[in-house]
């Protein structure tokens, strides 16, 4: 049977009567798991059958949430991991070890562009930053024979300006490139990138995901359909010793041992394994509790972050608003395609003044809590300039419009009325 949305979010990947009937997945707190016999140990450690013995490669709470968010995107697979930061550093480097590049847009999450602008280049992995990720000629103007990956967010942040997904899938697909979505703003309620043709999707749980601040975390989605035996990607082709058989003489390589599984069991079995980013099984567990309330939670968020956005546009100390679901980034064409059920939690806007009346609104605030975090239940306000984004480069922040004096807030549960009084009243004082 196929499942609703909503119904996989309370549902999908667990069965109660592997779990001793619990009717809510327990938290396996366990290091280990007996391996039962010495056959079915080596068969573990092999990769050749399916089980848990050490929670740094799976763990049955964490398993159900991989399963669980693998089934609302669509996707084929998922591994876990510790942080979102983690999700976004281990599926670019496993595209491109070894000497690849990437390209990305600027106007992304500000730890995003820090690892790519500054650290990755030193693990030999270089990106080839474009001013819009829409211009696709200018996309396809940066592939070269060492590109890997292109690498975008559905709904970027704090701009919310929509990426044209389908159309990049296409271009990335013409020349043997992976593509790489970044879906945390608009969660898989009201976007699935795989659908649209994206090869992999990543995510902070810690977000909208999870949605109450209580718990980080990040996930790798693998949409199951690309081709990681192109040419481009010699690291799935060329043998390696942990998926082989040294003893008998037998050398596979991960294109071997896993076909169109090769990349989302190399995130597991490379990079999970070995760099130790490992999600806790009560942080999954509380990802999953989340879980089962994203569609009516996000959904009542969208509809309060429209009021919210259409107050600020009759503020008359606001510049500018930045909320693709009202019109303000000129992509109704993409918002119809792409996002019928809203675009997401966040919006951002620019005050009048100074710096100094952005603080006044800030520390003025009462129902917003000045947090550097997107998707809670609570309405949150920050400075991306001073704190999401300050890590990167001044060209780079002011092309993506990302300035002293714009705010960006994400929208809770709370009453509508009571965020615009609050804003009302923080704006009011702080000139």
């Amino acid at each position: 049977m196929s499942f609703d949305f909503t119904t996989q979010s309370i549902h999908a990947g667990y069965d109660p009567l592997a779990n001793g009937d619990a009717a809510s997945v327990p938290i396996y707190s366990s290091a280990a798991f007996t391996m039962e016999s010495a056959e079915r140990g080596d068969a573990l450690a092999a990769g050749e059958a399916k089980g848990f013995s050490y929670s740094r490669v799976a763990n049955p709470t964490v398993d159900v949430l991989e399963k669980r968010i693998a089934a609302l995107e669509g996707g084929d697979n998922a591994v876990a991991v510790a942080s979102g930061m983690a999700a976004v550093s281990f599926s670019l480097l496993c595209a491109a070890e070894g000497g690849g590049r990437i390209i990305s847009p600027t106007n992304l999450y500000g730890a995003s562009v820090d690892a790519m602008e500054t650290f990755f280049p030193q693990f030999g992995v270089h990106t080839d930053f474009v001013k819009d990720i829409n211009d696709l000629a200018e996309v396809e103007s940066k592939i070269g024979p060492d590109t890997r990956a292109i690498f975008c967010e559905s709904v970027a942040n704090p701009s919310t300006e929509i990426t044209d997904i389908a159309a990049l899938a296409d271009l990335a697909h013409r020349h043997g490139v992976a593509l790489i979505v970044d879906n945390t703003v608009p969660t898989p309620y009201l976007f699935r990138p795989i659908e649209f043709g994206a090869d992999v999707v990543v995510h902070s749980t810690t977000k909208g995901i999870t949605g109450h601040g209580n718990a980080i975390g990040g996930v790798v989605v693998d949409g199951g359909h690309f081709d990681w035996t192109n040419g481009r990607f010699p690291q799935f082709t060329r043998t390696e010793l942990v998926v082989s058989d040294e003893r008998n003489g037998v050398w596979r390589s991960f294109a071997d041992m896993f076909g169109a599984e090769a990349y989302i069991r190399r995130v597991r079995i490379k990079y999970l394994r070995t760099f130790g980013a490992v999600a806790s099984p009560f942080n999954a567990y509380l990802s999953l509790v989340g879980l089962e309330t994203l569609g009516p939670r996000v959904g009542r968020e969208v509809a309060t972050a429209t009021a919210v956005a259409k107050y600020l546009q009759t503020n008359p100390h606001v510049k500018a608003v930045n909320y693709s679901g009202i019109g303000t980034t000129g992509q109704d064409d993409l918002v119809a395609k792409y996002y019928p059920k809203g675009v997401g939690t966040i919006l951002s806007f620019l005050m009048d003044g100074d710096e100094s009346n952005v603080r006044r609104i800030l520390d003025g605030a009462k129902l917003f809590s000045y947090v550097p975090n997107i998707g809670d239940a609570r309405s949150l306000i920050v400075d991306p300039a001073r704190i999401t984004h300050r890590e990167v480069p001044r060209a780079y922040r002011e092309a993506a419009g990302v300035t002293d004096n714009l705010i960006r807030l994400s929208i809770g549960l709370e009453e509508p009325a009571d965020l615009i009084a609050d804003l009302e009243q923080a704006i009011g004082g702080a000139y």
